[in-house]
């Protein structure tokens, strides 16, 4: 039996990077795995790996910016699996600019999916979790949550968000058995970051990658399977103890830059 035996996990953005490896995590954990995700080929990718080696999951369509997508997608999970024991909000979108060159439908665009897709989430949640007597809930904010990060405004607010989403949850909802925390990440390397790079420095790829890496006091980027193992952990009733905490996995960004 895994260290999430029976349980049951919904996962955003599930179908690529981060959100891909903390689902085929949990999954190898026991855990049975509901992908909400956008992107459906993505989706089916994960949810085919996770069947094949013998887990239990399904993916749901869903747009975390609609209040009525969420809902209608938790149904379907509670009809499917009987309860909702964990929640990851980890569906996002990126920004790069600074207040200057951010312009309103920007700062909307980040609003509607990193914010009110974490709130959609959360509200929809919460009943069943109040109900049931338990449940965690873990956010993917990110350093930029805490400290400045050049041509990120946008981005930086809706993290900012996340993490003060995070702490309000868990101080409303600490006596009615539900966990709430966030980990806050520094540069992971995901196919997003290899897609800007692509995009951006067309020819110099390889500099631009190191020049990114080498941000991070360690010297390199993050590894999604790394961020899946803190995730792990703090989902697990090993971390029964912990609630309202943001957790840095940032390279010694945090404390050594």
């Amino acid at each position: 039996m895994g260290r999430l035996a029976d349980k049951t996990a919904v996962i955003t953005g599930g179908g690529s990077g981060i959100g891909r490896s903390m689902a085929l995590r949990f999954a190898q954990e026991g855990a049975k795995v509901a992908i909400l995700e956008m992107n459906d080929e993505s989706a089916a990718s994960v949810l085919d790996q996770i069947l094949s080696e013998g887990g239990e999951a399904q993916s749901y369509h869903c747009d975390v910016s609609s209040q009525d997508s969420v809902r209608d997608c938790f149904k379907k999970v509670i009809d499917q699996f009987k309860h909702l024991d964990i929640l990851i909000n980890n569906a996002g979108i990126a920004h790069i600019g600074n207040v200057e060159s951010t312009e309103s439908a920007d700062l909307d665009r980040i609003y509607q999916v990193n914010i009110k897709g974490v709130f959609h989430c959360i509200k929809t949640a919460v009943p069943t979790m109040v109900d049931q007597g338990k449940g965690v809930i873990l956010n993917l904010a990110s350093i930029a949550s805490k400290l400045g990060i050049s041509d990120r405004f946008a981005y930086s607010m809706s993290k900012g968000a996340v993490l003060t989403m995070t702490l309000s949850v868990a101080k409303d909802y600490v006596d009615k058995g539900i966990r709430c925390n966030c980990i806050c990440p520094a540069r992971v390397h995901t196919p997003f970051v290899d897609g800007y790079l692509k995009q951006h420095y067309p020819g110099k790829e390889e500099e631009m990658f190191q020049k990114l890496s080498e941000y991070q006091p360690i010297g390199r980027m993050g590894l999604p399977d790394e961020m899946a193992s803190l995730a792990l952990f703090l989902c697990s009733d090993e971390a029964s103890f912990i609630t309202g905490s943001a957790y840095d996995i940032d390279g010694g960004v945090m404390t050594l830059k």
